[in-house]
Protein backbone atom coordinates (compact mmCIF):
# COMPACT_ATOMS: atom_id res chain seq x y z
CA UNK A 1 0.00 0.00 0.00
CA UNK A 2 1.33 3.42 -1.11
CA UNK A 3 2.13 5.81 1.33
CA UNK A 4 2.15 8.75 -0.67
CA UNK A 5 0.02 11.64 -0.12
CA UNK A 6 -3.17 11.98 -2.53
CA UNK A 7 -3.59 14.68 -4.84
CA UNK A 8 -6.69 16.58 -4.23
CA UNK A 9 -8.08 16.26 -7.52
CA UNK A 10 -7.25 12.87 -7.98
CA UNK A 11 -9.41 12.38 -4.46
CA UNK A 12 -12.03 14.42 -6.12
CA UNK A 13 -12.81 12.48 -8.86
CA UNK A 14 -12.59 9.36 -7.36
CA UNK A 15 -15.46 10.74 -4.59
CA UNK A 16 -17.41 10.90 -8.33
CA UNK A 17 -17.15 7.94 -8.91
CA UNK A 18 -18.49 6.43 -5.52
CA UNK A 19 -21.45 9.03 -5.68
CA UNK A 20 -22.37 7.63 -9.12
CA UNK A 21 -22.31 4.04 -7.56
CA UNK A 22 -23.98 4.85 -4.78
CA UNK A 23 -26.69 6.79 -7.31
CA UNK A 24 -26.94 3.43 -9.28
CA UNK A 25 -27.41 1.14 -6.10
CA UNK A 26 -30.31 3.72 -5.17
CA UNK A 27 -31.90 4.59 -8.21
CA UNK A 28 -33.36 2.71 -10.79
CA UNK A 29 -33.18 3.36 -14.91
CA UNK A 30 -29.93 5.40 -14.34
CA UNK A 31 -28.13 6.87 -17.49
CA UNK A 32 -24.80 8.52 -16.94
CA UNK A 33 -23.01 10.95 -18.18
CA UNK A 34 -19.69 12.77 -16.62
CA UNK A 35 -17.84 13.30 -13.27
CA UNK A 36 -14.95 15.51 -13.08
CA UNK A 37 -13.43 16.82 -10.36
CA UNK A 38 -13.51 20.83 -9.76
CA UNK A 39 -11.56 23.49 -8.01
CA UNK A 40 -13.63 22.95 -5.31
CA UNK A 41 -15.13 19.48 -5.36
CA UNK A 42 -16.24 17.43 -7.53
CA UNK A 43 -20.04 16.61 -9.64
CA UNK A 44 -21.64 13.96 -11.76
CA UNK A 45 -24.53 14.27 -14.11
CA UNK A 46 -27.15 11.84 -14.66
CA UNK A 47 -30.44 11.09 -16.48
CA UNK A 48 -33.27 9.06 -14.36
CA UNK A 49 -36.89 8.70 -13.83
CA UNK A 50 -36.69 10.33 -9.83
CA UNK A 51 -35.80 13.44 -9.01
CA UNK A 52 -32.86 13.56 -6.76
CA UNK A 53 -33.88 16.11 -3.70
CA UNK A 54 -31.95 17.81 -0.60
CA UNK A 55 -33.99 15.25 1.23
CA UNK A 56 -32.14 12.27 -0.77
CA UNK A 57 -28.53 13.35 0.15
CA UNK A 58 -28.33 11.86 3.40
CA UNK A 59 -28.91 8.36 2.33
CA UNK A 60 -26.81 8.72 -0.74
CA UNK A 61 -23.68 9.55 1.74
CA UNK A 62 -24.86 6.52 3.41
CA UNK A 63 -24.19 4.84 0.51
CA UNK A 64 -21.18 6.26 -0.46
CA UNK A 65 -19.58 4.96 3.25
CA UNK A 66 -20.64 2.00 2.79
CA UNK A 67 -18.55 1.73 -0.56
CA UNK A 68 -15.84 2.64 1.27
CA UNK A 69 -16.25 -0.05 4.00
CA UNK A 70 -15.87 -1.95 1.28
CA UNK A 71 -12.74 -0.98 0.78
CA UNK A 72 -13.21 -1.89 -2.96
CA UNK A 73 -9.63 -1.63 -5.40
CA UNK A 74 -10.38 1.24 -8.45
CA UNK A 75 -8.87 -0.86 -11.26
CA UNK A 76 -7.57 0.16 -15.11
CA UNK A 77 -9.50 -1.60 -17.53
CA UNK A 78 -8.36 -0.77 -21.10
CA UNK A 79 -10.56 -2.07 -24.11
CA UNK A 80 -11.12 -2.07 -27.64
CA UNK A 81 -14.30 0.33 -29.03
CA UNK A 82 -16.54 -2.69 -29.56
CA UNK A 83 -15.41 -4.34 -26.32
CA UNK A 84 -16.15 -0.66 -24.87
CA UNK A 85 -19.63 -0.37 -26.57
CA UNK A 86 -20.48 -3.60 -25.11
CA UNK A 87 -20.13 -2.62 -21.59
CA UNK A 88 -22.08 0.62 -22.07
CA UNK A 89 -24.70 -1.07 -24.11
CA UNK A 90 -27.55 0.98 -22.65
CA UNK A 91 -26.30 4.50 -22.03
CA UNK A 92 -26.94 6.33 -24.32
CA UNK A 93 -24.60 9.39 -23.24
CA UNK A 94 -21.84 7.28 -22.30
CA UNK A 95 -21.63 5.96 -25.99
CA UNK A 96 -21.91 9.79 -27.64
CA UNK A 97 -18.76 9.78 -24.84
CA UNK A 98 -16.93 7.19 -26.62
CA UNK A 99 -17.84 8.39 -30.09
CA UNK A 100 -15.50 11.49 -28.91
CA UNK A 101 -12.52 9.05 -28.18
CA UNK A 102 -9.79 9.64 -31.36
CA UNK A 103 -9.29 6.36 -33.27
CA UNK A 104 -6.23 4.61 -32.62
CA UNK A 105 -6.43 6.03 -28.14
CA UNK A 106 -6.47 3.74 -25.69
CA UNK A 107 -10.07 3.24 -24.22
CA UNK A 108 -9.98 3.12 -20.67
CA UNK A 109 -12.61 2.05 -17.74
CA UNK A 110 -12.60 2.30 -14.10
CA UNK A 111 -14.37 -0.15 -11.66
CA UNK A 112 -14.73 -0.33 -8.30
CA UNK A 113 -16.79 -3.40 -7.52
CA UNK A 114 -19.95 -3.61 -9.68
CA UNK A 115 -19.52 0.01 -11.12
CA UNK A 116 -17.21 0.54 -14.53
CA UNK A 117 -17.17 4.06 -15.79
CA UNK A 118 -15.56 5.25 -19.23
CA UNK A 119 -12.55 7.45 -17.66
CA UNK A 120 -9.20 8.37 -18.10
CA UNK A 121 -8.04 8.17 -14.84
CA UNK A 122 -5.96 8.39 -12.56
CA UNK A 123 -7.77 7.58 -9.28
CA UNK A 124 -6.89 6.58 -5.17
CA UNK A 125 -6.22 2.95 -4.67
CA UNK A 126 -9.22 2.21 -3.26
CA UNK A 127 -12.65 3.24 -2.11
CA UNK A 128 -11.14 2.89 1.32
CA UNK A 129 -9.09 5.98 0.61
CA UNK A 130 -12.39 8.09 0.56
CA UNK A 131 -13.19 8.75 4.03
CA UNK A 132 -14.27 12.49 4.08
CA UNK A 133 -16.85 13.90 1.71
CA UNK A 134 -20.44 16.03 1.64
CA UNK A 135 -23.08 15.87 -1.00
CA UNK A 136 -23.28 19.98 -1.58
CA UNK A 137 -26.70 20.44 -4.14
CA UNK A 138 -28.06 19.63 -7.08
CA UNK A 139 -28.96 21.35 -10.30
CA UNK A 140 -30.10 20.98 -13.74
CA UNK A 141 -27.13 21.18 -16.53
CA UNK A 142 -28.50 20.15 -20.16
CA UNK A 143 -26.40 17.50 -21.71
CA UNK A 144 -23.09 19.31 -23.43
CA UNK A 145 -24.16 22.38 -22.40
CA UNK A 146 -26.35 22.60 -25.18
CA UNK A 147 -29.91 24.09 -24.45
CA UNK A 148 -31.46 22.15 -27.42
CA UNK A 149 -29.81 18.64 -25.65
CA UNK A 150 -31.90 16.51 -23.00
CA UNK A 151 -31.89 18.04 -19.29
CA UNK A 152 -29.85 16.25 -17.02
CA UNK A 153 -29.38 16.42 -13.05
CA UNK A 154 -25.85 17.54 -11.64
CA UNK A 155 -25.25 16.13 -8.23
CA UNK A 156 -22.33 18.29 -6.77
CA UNK A 157 -20.23 17.33 -3.78
CA UNK A 158 -17.20 18.02 -2.52
CA UNK A 159 -14.58 15.92 -0.81
CA UNK A 160 -10.94 16.49 1.65
CA UNK A 161 -8.16 14.61 2.77
CA UNK A 162 -9.38 14.84 6.92
CA UNK A 163 -12.79 16.18 8.68
CA UNK A 164 -10.71 19.47 9.50
CA UNK A 165 -10.51 20.45 6.08
CA UNK A 166 -14.31 19.91 5.45
CA UNK A 167 -15.26 21.80 8.44
CA UNK A 168 -13.01 24.73 7.65
CA UNK A 169 -15.14 24.37 3.92
CA UNK A 170 -18.45 24.14 5.29
CA UNK A 171 -17.40 27.10 7.24
CA UNK A 172 -16.23 29.31 4.44
CA UNK A 173 -19.90 28.31 2.58
CA UNK A 174 -21.52 29.73 5.65
CA UNK A 175 -20.02 32.95 5.60
CA UNK A 176 -20.07 33.30 1.71
CA UNK A 177 -24.27 32.64 2.20
CA UNK A 178 -24.25 35.77 4.74
CA UNK A 179 -22.24 37.64 1.90
CA UNK A 180 -23.87 36.86 -1.06
CA UNK A 181 -23.86 40.05 -3.07
CA UNK A 182 -27.19 39.68 -4.04
CA UNK A 183 -28.55 39.73 -0.72
CA UNK A 184 -26.59 42.49 0.31
CA UNK A 185 -27.42 44.54 -2.94
CA UNK A 186 -31.32 44.18 -1.87
CA UNK A 187 -30.38 45.35 2.05
CA UNK A 188 -28.58 48.39 1.50
CA UNK A 189 -30.64 48.99 -1.85
CA UNK A 190 -27.04 48.83 -4.13
CA UNK A 191 -29.03 47.38 -7.34
CA UNK A 192 -31.36 45.68 -9.00
CA UNK A 193 -31.87 43.59 -12.46
CA UNK A 194 -36.03 43.71 -13.53
CA UNK A 195 -37.22 40.81 -15.55
CA UNK A 196 -39.37 43.33 -17.80
CA UNK A 197 -36.54 44.89 -18.61
CA UNK A 198 -34.54 41.58 -18.99
CA UNK A 199 -32.12 39.12 -16.98
CA UNK A 200 -28.44 39.69 -16.98
CA UNK A 201 -29.45 43.71 -17.23
CA UNK A 202 -28.28 45.63 -14.10
CA UNK A 203 -29.95 49.02 -12.71
CA UNK A 204 -27.62 50.86 -10.63
CA UNK A 205 -29.57 52.21 -7.44
CA UNK A 206 -28.38 55.45 -5.96
CA UNK A 207 -26.02 54.41 -3.24
CA UNK A 208 -24.67 51.42 -5.76
CA UNK A 209 -24.01 54.15 -8.82
CA UNK A 210 -22.50 56.38 -6.01
CA UNK A 211 -19.68 53.38 -4.91
CA UNK A 212 -19.55 52.61 -9.39
CA UNK A 213 -18.97 56.22 -9.04
CA UNK A 214 -16.23 56.51 -6.82
CA UNK A 215 -14.07 53.42 -8.07
CA UNK A 216 -14.47 54.78 -12.24
CA UNK A 217 -12.91 58.52 -10.53
CA UNK A 218 -9.69 56.19 -8.84
CA UNK A 219 -9.45 53.84 -12.03
CA UNK A 220 -9.46 57.23 -14.01
CA UNK A 221 -6.93 58.85 -12.12
CA UNK A 222 -4.83 56.10 -11.57
CA UNK A 223 -4.47 55.81 -15.27
CA UNK A 224 -3.81 59.00 -15.84
CA UNK A 225 -0.88 58.61 -13.20
CA UNK A 226 0.24 55.58 -14.87
CA UNK A 227 0.61 57.42 -18.68
CA UNK A 228 -2.32 56.22 -20.27
CA UNK A 229 -4.89 58.01 -22.01
CA UNK A 230 -8.63 57.55 -21.85
CA UNK A 231 -11.01 56.62 -24.93
CA UNK A 232 -14.96 56.43 -25.83
CA UNK A 233 -16.10 54.11 -28.31
CA UNK A 234 -19.26 53.72 -29.99
CA UNK A 235 -21.67 50.78 -28.91
CA UNK A 236 -22.13 49.37 -32.44
CA UNK A 237 -20.34 48.37 -35.44
CA UNK A 238 -20.97 47.41 -38.95
CA UNK A 239 -21.00 43.67 -39.38
CA UNK A 240 -17.48 44.35 -41.72
CA UNK A 241 -15.79 45.36 -38.42
CA UNK A 242 -16.58 41.97 -37.07
CA UNK A 243 -15.47 39.77 -39.73
CA UNK A 244 -11.98 41.70 -39.73
CA UNK A 245 -11.58 40.97 -36.12
CA UNK A 246 -13.03 36.95 -36.54
CA UNK A 247 -15.60 37.55 -34.27
CA UNK A 248 -18.34 36.85 -36.72
CA UNK A 249 -16.48 33.33 -37.44
CA UNK A 250 -16.03 32.50 -33.49
CA UNK A 251 -18.24 34.68 -31.52
CA UNK A 252 -21.38 34.95 -33.64
CA UNK A 253 -23.58 32.99 -30.73
CA UNK A 254 -22.11 34.85 -27.88
CA UNK A 255 -23.40 38.24 -30.02
CA UNK A 256 -26.91 39.85 -29.76
CA UNK A 257 -28.84 39.88 -33.29
CA UNK A 258 -27.83 42.70 -35.91
CA UNK A 259 -29.71 45.40 -36.81
CA UNK A 260 -30.15 47.19 -39.94
CA UNK A 261 -29.46 50.31 -40.56
CA UNK A 262 -29.29 52.30 -44.23
CA UNK A 263 -29.84 48.83 -45.38
CA UNK A 264 -26.21 47.42 -43.39
CA UNK A 265 -25.76 45.24 -40.63
CA UNK A 266 -24.44 46.62 -37.44
CA UNK A 267 -23.81 44.42 -34.59
CA UNK A 268 -23.90 46.01 -30.71
CA UNK A 269 -20.57 45.39 -29.65
CA UNK A 270 -19.51 41.93 -27.40
CA UNK A 271 -15.82 43.72 -26.73
CA UNK A 272 -13.77 47.30 -27.60
CA UNK A 273 -10.68 46.22 -29.05
CA UNK A 274 -11.46 46.50 -32.50
CA UNK A 275 -12.62 50.01 -31.68
CA UNK A 276 -9.11 50.91 -30.80
CA UNK A 277 -7.58 49.14 -33.20
CA UNK A 278 -9.47 51.42 -35.50
CA UNK A 279 -7.94 54.35 -33.74
CA UNK A 280 -4.88 52.85 -33.71
CA UNK A 281 -4.95 53.24 -37.67
CA UNK A 282 -6.30 56.42 -37.88
CA UNK A 283 -3.11 58.28 -38.97
CA UNK A 284 0.71 56.93 -39.72
CA UNK A 285 1.83 55.68 -36.41
CA UNK A 286 5.77 56.00 -35.76
CA UNK A 287 8.09 54.33 -33.27
CA UNK A 288 9.00 57.44 -31.81
CA UNK A 289 5.00 57.61 -30.59
CA UNK A 290 4.99 53.86 -28.85
CA UNK A 291 4.52 52.67 -26.39
CA UNK A 292 0.52 53.62 -26.76
CA UNK A 293 -1.47 53.12 -23.54
CA UNK A 294 -4.94 53.39 -24.29
CA UNK A 295 -8.32 52.77 -21.31
CA UNK A 296 -11.82 52.46 -21.69
CA UNK A 297 -14.44 51.63 -19.32
CA UNK A 298 -16.42 50.51 -22.55
CA UNK A 299 -19.81 48.68 -21.91
CA UNK A 300 -20.32 45.46 -23.81
CA UNK A 301 -23.35 43.36 -24.59
CA UNK A 302 -22.87 39.49 -24.83
CA UNK A 303 -25.70 36.73 -25.04
CA UNK A 304 -24.94 34.14 -22.30
CA UNK A 305 -27.49 31.89 -21.75
CA UNK A 306 -29.93 32.55 -18.79
CA UNK A 307 -28.63 29.63 -16.89
CA UNK A 308 -25.58 30.60 -16.76
CA UNK A 309 -26.56 34.50 -15.55
CA UNK A 310 -25.38 35.08 -11.49
CA UNK A 311 -26.25 38.32 -9.89
CA UNK A 312 -23.59 40.52 -11.01
CA UNK A 313 -21.12 37.37 -11.52
CA UNK A 314 -22.23 36.63 -15.22
CA UNK A 315 -24.54 39.42 -16.93
CA UNK A 316 -25.11 40.27 -20.12
CA UNK A 317 -24.48 43.87 -20.39
CA UNK A 318 -21.13 44.98 -18.41
CA UNK A 319 -18.53 47.36 -18.39
CA UNK A 320 -15.09 46.68 -19.12
CA UNK A 321 -12.68 48.23 -17.96
CA UNK A 322 -10.21 47.43 -20.91
CA UNK A 323 -6.76 48.86 -22.29
CA UNK A 324 -4.73 47.73 -24.60
CA UNK A 325 -0.86 48.40 -25.67
CA UNK A 326 0.75 49.05 -28.80
CA UNK A 327 4.52 49.04 -28.34
CA UNK A 328 7.86 47.55 -29.84
CA UNK A 329 9.53 44.70 -29.13
CA UNK A 330 12.13 46.24 -27.43
CA UNK A 331 9.70 47.60 -25.21
CA UNK A 332 7.57 44.62 -24.42
CA UNK A 333 8.82 43.43 -21.57
CA UNK A 334 9.12 46.86 -19.54
CA UNK A 335 5.57 47.66 -20.57
CA UNK A 336 4.55 44.07 -19.27
CA UNK A 337 6.18 44.98 -15.73
CA UNK A 338 4.41 47.59 -15.55
CA UNK A 339 0.92 46.54 -15.99
CA UNK A 340 1.76 43.60 -13.43
CA UNK A 341 2.74 46.37 -11.29
CA UNK A 342 -0.17 48.26 -11.78
CA UNK A 343 -2.55 45.70 -11.28
CA UNK A 344 -0.70 44.70 -8.26
CA UNK A 345 -0.91 48.33 -6.87
CA UNK A 346 -4.62 48.97 -7.80
CA UNK A 347 -5.56 45.23 -6.11
CA UNK A 348 -3.82 45.90 -3.12
CA UNK A 349 -5.39 48.97 -2.88
CA UNK A 350 -8.75 47.89 -2.70
CA UNK A 351 -7.78 45.24 0.47
CA UNK A 352 -7.16 42.54 -1.38
CA UNK A 353 -3.64 41.36 0.10
CA UNK A 354 -2.64 38.16 -1.62
CA UNK A 355 -2.38 37.92 -5.15
CA UNK A 356 -1.32 34.98 -7.13
CA UNK A 357 -0.14 34.86 -10.98
CA UNK A 358 -1.12 32.26 -13.27
CA UNK A 359 1.03 32.20 -17.03
CA UNK A 360 -0.30 30.50 -19.91
CA UNK A 361 1.83 29.06 -22.37
CA UNK A 362 1.99 28.21 -26.20
CA UNK A 363 -0.79 26.01 -26.99
CA UNK A 364 -0.22 23.17 -30.21
CA UNK A 365 -1.90 25.12 -32.52
CA UNK A 366 -1.16 28.87 -32.59
CA UNK A 367 -0.83 31.67 -34.94
CA UNK A 368 2.43 34.06 -34.32
CA UNK A 369 6.40 33.39 -35.05
CA UNK A 370 7.15 30.74 -32.45
CA UNK A 371 10.45 33.25 -31.56
CA UNK A 372 7.48 35.79 -31.03
CA UNK A 373 5.77 33.32 -28.10
CA UNK A 374 9.16 33.03 -26.53
CA UNK A 375 10.23 36.50 -26.34
CA UNK A 376 6.15 37.34 -24.92
CA UNK A 377 6.24 34.48 -22.77
CA UNK A 378 9.56 35.41 -20.59
CA UNK A 379 8.79 38.89 -20.92
CA UNK A 380 5.63 37.84 -18.73
CA UNK A 381 7.23 35.66 -16.72
CA UNK A 382 10.11 38.23 -15.62
CA UNK A 383 7.52 40.73 -15.07
CA UNK A 384 5.78 38.31 -12.90
CA UNK A 385 8.89 37.64 -10.74
CA UNK A 386 9.51 41.35 -10.82
CA UNK A 387 6.87 42.04 -8.89
CA UNK A 388 7.71 39.03 -6.50
CA UNK A 389 4.52 37.76 -6.92
CA UNK A 390 3.49 33.45 -6.38
CA UNK A 391 2.71 31.91 -9.92
CA UNK A 392 2.11 28.49 -11.50
CA UNK A 393 2.83 28.03 -14.94
CA UNK A 394 0.06 26.27 -17.09
CA UNK A 395 1.81 24.91 -20.26
CA UNK A 396 0.05 25.13 -23.46
CA UNK A 397 -2.76 26.78 -21.66
CA UNK A 398 -2.65 30.01 -23.56
CA UNK A 399 -4.97 30.81 -26.00
CA UNK A 400 -4.17 30.17 -30.02
CA UNK A 401 -3.62 34.06 -30.71
CA UNK A 402 -0.62 34.70 -27.37
CA UNK A 403 0.23 33.75 -24.07
CA UNK A 404 -0.93 35.38 -20.81
CA UNK A 405 -1.03 36.25 -17.44
CA UNK A 406 -4.45 35.90 -15.40
CA UNK A 407 -4.01 37.20 -11.84
CA UNK A 408 -6.29 35.74 -9.25
CA UNK A 409 -6.71 37.38 -5.76
CA UNK A 410 -8.36 35.92 -2.08
CA UNK A 411 -11.06 37.60 -0.30
CA UNK A 412 -11.54 37.77 3.38
CA UNK A 413 -13.07 34.64 3.51
CA UNK A 414 -10.59 32.64 1.52
CA UNK A 415 -11.55 32.10 -1.69
CA UNK A 416 -9.89 32.87 -4.83
CA UNK A 417 -11.31 35.11 -7.51
CA UNK A 418 -10.01 35.07 -11.28
CA UNK A 419 -9.46 39.09 -11.77
CA UNK A 420 -7.03 40.72 -14.10
CA UNK A 421 -5.94 39.47 -17.39
CA UNK A 422 -2.68 40.57 -19.44
CA UNK A 423 -2.94 38.79 -22.75
CA UNK A 424 -0.43 38.77 -25.95
CA UNK A 425 -2.33 38.88 -29.53
CA UNK A 426 -0.60 38.26 -32.60
CA UNK A 427 -3.79 37.86 -34.30
CA UNK A 428 -5.38 41.04 -34.54
CA UNK A 429 -2.43 43.14 -35.33
CA UNK A 430 -2.36 40.58 -38.41
CA UNK A 431 -5.72 40.45 -39.12
CA UNK A 432 -5.99 44.27 -39.22
CA UNK A 433 -2.68 44.63 -40.61
CA UNK A 434 -1.19 47.12 -37.61
CA UNK A 435 2.15 48.91 -38.47
CA UNK A 436 4.38 51.42 -37.42
CA UNK A 437 7.38 53.11 -38.87
CA UNK A 438 10.79 52.15 -37.06
CA UNK A 439 14.05 54.35 -36.77
CA UNK A 440 14.81 52.35 -40.00
CA UNK A 441 12.21 54.06 -42.19
CA UNK A 442 10.49 50.54 -42.61
CA UNK A 443 7.12 49.43 -41.38
CA UNK A 444 6.82 46.60 -38.96
CA UNK A 445 4.04 45.25 -36.95
CA UNK A 446 3.52 46.68 -33.27
CA UNK A 447 3.23 44.30 -30.51
CA UNK A 448 -0.37 44.31 -29.13
CA UNK A 449 -1.52 43.25 -25.40
CA UNK A 450 -5.42 43.24 -23.82
CA UNK A 451 -5.07 44.20 -20.60
CA UNK A 452 -8.38 43.78 -18.41
CA UNK A 453 -7.51 44.85 -14.59
CA UNK A 454 -11.00 44.50 -13.05
CA UNK A 455 -12.54 42.38 -15.69
CA UNK A 456 -15.74 44.17 -15.42
CA UNK A 457 -17.28 46.81 -13.09
CA UNK A 458 -20.24 44.39 -12.27
CA UNK A 459 -17.87 41.25 -11.37
CA UNK A 460 -16.01 43.39 -9.30
CA UNK A 461 -18.05 45.19 -7.80
CA UNK A 462 -19.86 41.66 -6.77
CA UNK A 463 -16.26 40.31 -5.37
CA UNK A 464 -15.68 43.78 -3.84
CA UNK A 465 -19.62 43.32 -1.98
CA UNK A 466 -18.71 40.17 -0.53
CA UNK A 467 -15.21 40.50 -0.14
CA UNK A 468 -16.49 43.88 2.52
CA UNK A 469 -19.70 41.75 3.77
CA UNK A 470 -21.29 45.32 1.99
CA UNK A 471 -19.37 47.35 5.08
CA UNK A 472 -17.57 49.00 2.64
CA UNK A 473 -14.69 51.20 3.68
CA UNK A 474 -14.69 55.13 4.34
CA UNK A 475 -13.39 56.02 1.26
CA UNK A 476 -15.87 53.79 -0.90
CA UNK A 477 -18.96 53.99 1.66
CA UNK A 478 -22.16 56.05 -0.20
CA UNK A 479 -22.74 57.24 2.83
CA UNK A 480 -19.47 58.10 4.75
CA UNK A 481 -21.62 59.80 8.04
CA UNK A 482 -24.91 59.62 9.43
CA UNK A 483 -26.06 62.20 11.69
CA UNK A 484 -28.28 61.15 15.05
CA UNK A 485 -30.03 64.33 16.76
CA UNK A 486 -31.54 62.80 20.19
CA UNK A 487 -34.69 65.06 19.32
CA UNK A 488 -36.12 67.64 17.20
CA UNK A 489 -34.37 70.71 19.37
CA UNK A 490 -31.00 69.64 18.26
CA UNK A 491 -32.19 69.04 14.18
CA UNK A 492 -30.94 72.65 13.22
CA UNK A 493 -27.73 71.98 14.98
CA UNK A 494 -27.52 68.73 12.38
CA UNK A 495 -28.27 70.70 9.38
CA UNK A 496 -25.35 72.60 10.44
CA UNK A 497 -23.19 69.37 10.76
CA UNK A 498 -24.34 68.49 7.36
CA UNK A 499 -23.75 71.29 5.11
CA UNK A 500 -20.24 71.39 7.05
CA UNK A 501 -19.82 67.83 6.08
CA UNK A 502 -20.81 68.41 2.43
CA UNK A 503 -18.74 71.44 2.01
CA UNK A 504 -15.54 69.34 2.61
CA UNK A 505 -17.38 66.41 0.04
CA UNK A 506 -18.10 64.14 2.96
CA UNK A 507 -20.98 62.25 2.21
CA UNK A 508 -23.41 62.90 4.66
CA UNK A 509 -27.11 62.50 5.85
CA UNK A 510 -29.52 63.14 8.89
CA UNK A 511 -31.95 60.88 10.68
CA UNK A 512 -34.86 63.33 11.31
CA UNK A 513 -36.90 60.45 11.98
CA UNK A 514 -38.62 60.21 15.66
CA UNK A 515 -37.53 57.59 17.94
CA UNK A 516 -35.09 56.13 20.00
CA UNK A 517 -31.68 56.96 20.09
CA UNK A 518 -30.68 52.83 20.07
CA UNK A 519 -33.37 52.34 17.15
CA UNK A 520 -31.47 55.31 14.85
CA UNK A 521 -28.10 52.99 15.90
CA UNK A 522 -29.39 50.00 14.90
CA UNK A 523 -30.56 51.73 11.83
CA UNK A 524 -27.31 53.04 10.65
CA UNK A 525 -25.93 49.63 11.69
CA UNK A 526 -27.62 47.56 9.31
CA UNK A 527 -26.75 50.14 6.23
CA UNK A 528 -22.97 49.48 7.34
CA UNK A 529 -22.25 53.54 7.59
CA UNK A 530 -18.98 53.58 8.77
CA UNK A 531 -19.38 56.71 11.38
CA UNK A 532 -22.44 58.19 13.47
CA UNK A 533 -22.33 61.35 14.86
CA UNK A 534 -24.81 61.47 17.62
CA UNK A 535 -25.89 65.44 18.90
CA UNK A 536 -28.00 65.67 22.19
CA UNK A 537 -28.34 69.15 24.71
CA UNK A 538 -24.38 68.48 25.63
CA UNK A 539 -23.08 68.00 22.26
CA UNK A 540 -25.11 71.04 20.81
CA UNK A 541 -24.02 73.33 23.62
CA UNK A 542 -20.33 72.41 23.47
CA UNK A 543 -19.94 72.45 19.94
CA UNK A 544 -19.08 68.95 19.89
CA UNK A 545 -20.34 65.37 18.42
CA UNK A 546 -20.08 62.05 19.91
CA UNK A 547 -18.59 59.62 17.57
CA UNK A 548 -20.08 56.31 17.02
CA UNK A 549 -17.65 53.81 14.71
CA UNK A 550 -19.78 51.03 13.22
CA UNK A 551 -17.12 48.44 14.06
CA UNK A 552 -15.49 49.91 17.44
CA UNK A 553 -18.46 51.50 18.86
CA UNK A 554 -18.05 54.66 21.10
CA UNK A 555 -15.07 56.67 20.22
CA UNK A 556 -15.73 59.70 22.45
CA UNK A 557 -16.51 63.48 22.28
CA UNK A 558 -14.54 65.69 20.04
CA UNK A 559 -14.86 68.90 17.99
CA UNK A 560 -16.22 68.55 14.24
CA UNK A 561 -12.89 69.73 12.83
CA UNK A 562 -11.82 67.23 14.72
CA UNK A 563 -13.73 64.32 13.19
CA UNK A 564 -12.99 65.87 9.67
CA UNK A 565 -9.61 65.56 10.01
CA UNK A 566 -9.90 62.18 11.38
CA UNK A 567 -12.04 60.91 8.56
CA UNK A 568 -10.15 62.42 5.67
CA UNK A 569 -7.09 60.93 6.68
CA UNK A 570 -8.82 57.54 6.85
CA UNK A 571 -9.75 58.37 3.72
CA UNK A 572 -7.01 59.34 2.17
CA UNK A 573 -4.94 56.56 3.07
CA UNK A 574 -7.81 53.58 2.08
CA UNK A 575 -7.53 51.97 4.92
CA UNK A 576 -9.26 48.74 4.58
CA UNK A 577 -11.15 47.79 8.18
CA UNK A 578 -11.63 43.85 8.38
CA UNK A 579 -15.47 42.74 8.17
Amino acid sequence: MSNNPIDLDTLRHSSAHVMAAAVCRLFDHVQLDIGPSTDDGFYYDFDLEARITPEDFERIEAEMQKLVAEDLPFERIEVSRDEAKEILKGQKYKLERLADVPEGEAITFYSCGEFKDLCRGPHVESTGKLRTFKIMNVAGSYFRGLETNPMLQRLYGTAFTNPKQLRLYMKQIEEAKKRDHRRLAKDLDLYSISEKVGPGLVHWHPKGARIRSIIEDFWKKEHFKNGYDILYTPHVGKANLWETSGHLDFYKEGMYAPMDVDGQEYFIKPMNCPFHIEIYKSGLRSYRELPLRWAELGTVYRYEKAGTLHGLFRVRGFTQDDAHIFCTKDQIEDEVKEVIRFCNMIWKTFGFTEVKAYLSTRPEKAVGEPAQWDQATKSLEAAIKAEGLPYEVDEGGGAFYGPKIDLKVKDAIGREWQTSTIQFDFNLPERFDLKYIGDDGEAHRPYMVHRALFGSLERFFGILTEHYAGGFPVWLAPEQVRVLPLSDDQLGYADEILKALREVEIRATVDTKQGKLNGKVKNAQLDKVPYMLIIGGKEQENNQVAVRHRLAGMKGECGLEEFIKLLKEEERNKVAMPQ
